[in-house]
């Protein structure tokens, strides 16, 4: 691959689960990656795997100046930015509105939806010059409602609502969300060690998530994690400002076809 022709990624959430899945398709596939977490291991490992190609940080992307410290690593490393995989996020706390407290909603926004804009709006000068790429991870609870993801769920939807906005005021940039199904990570893992019935969620519901789990029917991370990949080095126009599943009819050429239907 000709250096001009090798792509500058942002991912964030890079240290595991879809996050890392995404980041290894990019570096295995030559392209230059910046990888953002709060826990260094495997960002140290890819790191020692692809010298070159990678620049890390190990940040909270909360904090008020994480964003910007993202995107000055990826200009000074690498000259440019031209997609941004945004993948962090958090479930808890799972609790029914009525027993739920203000503050933790609000502690959850600023992860899921508060930082991710942070690093959109640090970002968009870099991505409009390069008519790069923003996609970001939403969730099918953006439009179906559990019992105690009301946080959560809600969150995910001003994600959604999000995208849209920055495909109108940006239409250089494609701007996608990007539903990746039910997928074994540790998010799921804690959904089935937190949600039990009771305050949380309905038996009906536990019992499909852990069902799910316990019958193999959970995505592996690489299916959507790659799909991803794909995505932000060459998302198409007409995707812009809409949610779309990881396997959808419009990933045929991605290669989703070829795994298991998403659940």
């Amino acid at each position: 691959m000709a250096p001009s022709d090798k792509k500058v990624i942002i991912v964030t959430g890079a240290s595991r689960g879809i996050g890392l899945t995404i980041a290894e398709y990019l570096v295995k596939a030559s392209h230059n990656v910046v990888l953002v977490s709060r826990s260094e291991g495997q960002l140290k490992e890819l790191k020692a795997q692809f010298p070159s190609q990678i620049a890390h940080l190990v940040a909270d992307m909360t904090s008020s100046d994480t964003a910007s410290k993202v995107a000055n690593l990826a200009v000074k490393t690498f000259g440019k930015i031209d997609g941004v995989a945004i993948n962090h996020g958090i479930v808890t706390p799972m609790t029914r509105i009525e027993n739920s407290s203000i503050d933790e909603w609000k502690a959850l926004y600023d992860v899921n939806f508060f930082s991710a804009l942070a690093l959109v709006k640090e970002t968009i000068p870099h991505l409009r010059a390069s008519k790069g790429k923003f996609i970001i991870t939403s969730s099918g609870a953006a439009s179906h409602a559990y019992s105690s993801w009301g946080a959560y769920g809600s969150s995910k939807a001003a994600i959604n609502s999000l995208v849209q906005h920055i495909a109108v005021e940006e239409p250089e940039i494609v701007t996608v969300a990007l539903d990746p199904g039910r997928t074994d990570t540790d998010m799921q893992k804690e959904i089935r060690e937190q949600g039990a019935p009771g305050n949380a969620m309905t038996e009906a519901d536990y019992a499909n998530f852990k069902a799910a789990f316990e019958n193999g029917q959970l995505n592996r991370p690489e299916w959507p994690g790659h799909v991803i990949a794909k995505l932000t080095l060459g998302a198409k126009s007409e995707f812009s400002g809409k949610c779309l599943k990881w396997n959808g009819p419009e990933f045929v050429e991605l290669g989703s076809s070829g795994y298991l239907k998403s659940s």
